[in-house]
């Protein structure tokens, strides 16, 4: 970012936070490449080969790019999402072999998460979060560390243990919960519709499934703190 961008009678303790939200919303904007067409039609084809659930899927894919985003503190969290799938889609569009797109998008969430805390890491300090002389600035910062570690290692393993579902109790539980809370219950009304089954039979089938996969996944925290 350039000196020269900064105005005069500009409030110093603002800069820093003003800063940082530029830094991120350029990091987040689309630069010299524009998704394409058949760039997104590749990408929805690596989701699945039926295009109606590839669409369904990319949708979910997305919902889980913004949560990851906002649980790690981005002020931009939609542009972010956006930005992970553009660039993954460039990088398939060039030739890239993919696997499984969910973990490949995961990769490069977290590569730009990284490019966000480098650039951060450049920015002026806001004077208004100087510490004063004597606070524990280190300490919160161990904290915030610590904090942040624990919730890269939860949603390690729920991308883990929602990976070891069967794909058809996968497609289930991200559908069962992927409408927004005035959409759930119509949402879930389709859904049962959709499986031929009553709503009481298809929340069972749902608590069975959570039910795996808080166990699944208290077994991967458990783990990961015996590493430690």
């Amino acid at each position: 970012m350039k000196a020269g961008g900064r105005v005069a009678g500009t409030d110093d303790s603002r800069i820093g936070h003003g800063a940082a939200e530029e830094v991120e919303s350029s990091l987040a904007r689309k630069s010299d490449w524009e998704l394409t067409a058949p760039a997104f039609e590749r990408l929805l084809g690596l989701l699945d080969a039926d295009r109606e659930r590839a669409g369904e899927k990319y949708e979910l894919a997305r919902r889980r790019l913004l949560a990851f985003f906002e649980a790690r503190g981005s002020e931009s969290p939609a542009d972010h999402a956006d930005e992970t799938i553009n660039r993954a889609a460039r990088k398939i569009a060039e030739g890239e072999r993919v696997e499984d797109i969910n973990k490949y998008l995961y990769g490069v969430a977290r590569l730009l998460l990284l490019e966000l805390g480098r650039a951060r890491e450049k920015l002026p300090l806001p004077l208004d979060s100087v510490a004063p002389p004597g606070a524990p600035a280190a300490g919160e910062r161990e904290e915030e560390e610590r904090e942040r570690a624990e919730s890269e290692r939860r949603f390690e393993c729920f991308e883990d243990c929602l990976g070891k579902l069967a794909p058809d109790s996968r497609d289930f539980i991200l559908s069962y919960y992927k409408e927004e809370k005035g959409e759930k219950i119509r949402g879930r009304k389709r859904q049962a519709g959709d499986l031929g089954v009553s709503l009481n039979a298809l929340r069972l089938r749902a608590s069975r499934i959570r039910s795996a996969l808080e166990r699944c996944m208290g077994e991967c925290a458990g783990g990961g703190a015996a590493e430690k």
